[in-house]
């Protein structure tokens, strides 16, 4: 069974580990280990947990779910990252989230992949927010997740991985195009936090 590690402990991560542990081996990785024993301790599912490196370590891919601000620091510090396929769910928005940190000429996705050169950075989810995560929540709903990613084989195994949790996958592809997913996501806050639509929406693409 693949094993599947998520780094970090919020809300996002929490989603991920409900989504995902009933179809795969999951292992939450903190930089606080306590905090990733006790989120994984509230799942239904046999759940393992410990520090960022020891989830790596036991890892066959990485979804990083910590704040974006702590990236760079923690993916310069891990080791085993060479060919290590990383699920890139970030949208870069500032701390009130109303402005995108970065954007047009790069990405947040693109940044990871300067950190770690030789790892497959496949840019995912960053356009469902965590209640919607879990199957059940999106049942029948059609949602999509866009890929982006420079990776053919890694952006597979991530569209199967959306396909059996429920979602349409969409190859959005190279991961350049990341600069174009992560506007969208940030409009998706908008929409949620400050139009009144709150966290039950999603976009979603249509041939006509």
């Amino acid at each position: 069974m693949m094993n599947i590690a998520i780094l970090g402990t919020g809300n996002m991560a929490a989603g991920f580990v409900d989504a995902l542990a009933p179809k795969y081996k999951v292992t939450i990785g903190a930089r606080d280990p306590a905090k990733a024993a006790a989120l994984a301790e509230k799942s239904a599912y046999d759940v393992e947990s410990g520090s960022i490196s020891a989830a790596i370590a036991v890892s066959d891919l990485v979804l990083l779910a910590l704040p974006f601000s702590a990236i760079k620091d923690v993916l310069s510090a891990a080791s085993n990252m060479d060919k290590k396929t990383l699920i890139d769910i970030y949208n870069p928005v500032t701390e009130d989230f109303q402005q995108l940190s970065l954007g047009h000429t790069t990405s947040a996705a693109e940044e990871i992949q300067t950190i770690v050169p030789n790892a497959y950075v496949v840019k995912a989810f960053n356009t469902i927010f965590a209640p919607l995560l879990p199957e059940e929540a999106h049942h029948d709903q059609h949602l999509q997740v866009l890929l982006a990613s420079d990776n053919e084989p890694a952006k597979a195994i991530i569209s199967e991985i959306a396909s059996s949790i429920g979602f349409t996958a969409i190859d959005a592809g190279p991961l350049k195009n990341a600069r174009f997913l992560e506007p969208i996501g940030a409009m998706n806050i908008q929409f949620g936090f400050f139009l009144g639509q709150g966290t039950n929406i999603a976009p979603i693409w249509k041939h006509l």
